[in-house]
């Protein structure tokens, strides 16, 4: 029989220790605090997103049923109570786990390094693109949006191997997209792959100047012209690969450069695609397959929403709505940790749902999520009551 740690207390150890203590002395997290530390906030909040939890009052009632567990789930702290909980999130700055996710994203890049991503390519492929959270805006003032309507935005670069974010920032509704990308990180040698709403020449420029490459979808009314052609075998779904140079005075000014412009329609769609890209050594195939492999920070956005708690928020501040999606994105990467460094067959989805039933039963996590249900026996079965006996 296993006596060793529950389910939830093995999980939470994937959490790097050292590194939570060292981002909650970075932020003073801990300062004037006598019972519930930062670390006994995140497990809470862990919890409610392994489990789905509505609202701090559904936490509460939760973790007090649980209250002989919760000393061996690693909370020192005791009684949870709503409003403890509540004022952490109100009070305790939201950096402290941006800067936990950055150090988790940092293992989990390295677990993913060499997976696949539909693209044959040896350098790192980053997609790049927001969605909108909406809020009600008499409960966020903070936040608003339309007129009658609140929301943020997460603007989030995505490792496409492994489907890992490595780059979040929450913004107001407000906030254009194209503006996130004065903060965004520059790899040189990497491949930044973006929709059309990213489209500003001066700030791909910078992509230019960084020795990075992007591929982003041209608008229409493009004025250029053709500086070179090169043939393409239209069988592929390729129309044309282009040497450009952008006409009129302040395109040019902002992109002095060539550009190659690779017009594609997808053999399985029909969809015609305009795709802008500053590199010249792949083939105009593989750029369009590039584009198309954009796709997967969609299903990140989806799966997230879908999964994880960050459609309906615990507090009202912009620092607690901050600190829930921060600690749903520890959560998500954590999970991404455990089914790598395990060697789970099983789904993002399917391990979530199975730890969401499973966090205090001491049982150990692989078996939990490995184990086949048992088929039913064959053979005579002596209890089995006997209708006919001919």
């Amino acid at each position: 029989m296993y006596d060793g740690q529950i389910v939830f207390s093995q999980l939470m150890a994937f959490v790097p220790r050292r590194s939570l203590d060292a981002c909650v002395r970075r932020y003073r997290g801990n300062r004037r605090v006598r019972r519930f530390s930062c670390r006994d906030q995140f497990l809470c909040m862990a919890f409610a997103q392994l489990t789905y939890r509505e609202s701090l009052r559904d936490i509460e009632t939760c973790l007090r049923a649980m209250d002989a567990k919760l000393y061996h789930a690693g909370l020192r702290c005791g009684r949870v109570s709503r409003s403890t909980l509540a004022d952490a999130n109100e009070r305790r700055d939201w950096r402290i786990w941006a800067d936990l996710a950055a150090v988790m994203i940092g293992h989990a890049r390295k677990l993913y390094a060499w997976d696949a991503m539909g693209v044959q390519l040896q350098q790192t492929v980053y997609a790049f693109d927001s969605t909108t959270i909406d809020l009600c805006l008499s409960l966020f003032p903070w936040a608003s949006f339309r007129r009658r309507k609140g929301a943020v935005k997460l603007h989030t670069l995505l490792d496409l191997r492994g489907s890992i974010p490595c780059f979040i920032r929450v913004t107001h509704g407000k906030v254009h997209d194209v503006k996130a990308l004065d903060h965004l990180p520059i790899e040189p040698g990497a491949f930044y792959v973006m929709d059309r709403g990213y489209l500003d020449f001066a700030r791909l420029h910078r992509f230019e100047l960084a020795k990075a490459f992007f591929v982003i979808r041209a608008r229409k009314g493009l004025d250029f012209a053709v500086y070179a052609s090169r043939p393409v075998d239209k069988t592929t779904g390729l129309r044309c690969d282009q040497t450009i140079t952008l006409r009129g005075v302040k395109p040019s000014k902002n992109y002095p450069d060539h550009l190659r412009r690779v017009r594609y329609t997808d053999p399985d769609t029909g969809q015609q695609l305009v795709l802008l890209t500053n590199c010249f050594m792949l083939d105009a195939l593989t750029i369009a397959q590039l584009y198309k492999a954009r796709w997967q920070v969609e299903l990140f956005f989806k799966w997230i929403k879908q999964n994880l708690r960050i459609k309906a928020f615990f507090g009202t501040s912009a620092n607690a709505v901050k600190t829930q999606i921060w600690i749903a994105v520890c959560v998500y990467v954590l999970v991404a940790i455990l089914a790598r460094e395990r060697a789970m067959a099983r789904s993002p989805s399917e391990i979530l749902q199975i730890l969401g039933i499973m966090l205090f039963e001491k049982v150990p996590v692989s078996q939990v999520l490995t184990a086949e249900h048992p088929g039913v026996p064959g053979g005579d079965d002596r209890n089995q009551l006997v209708l006919f006996d001919f």
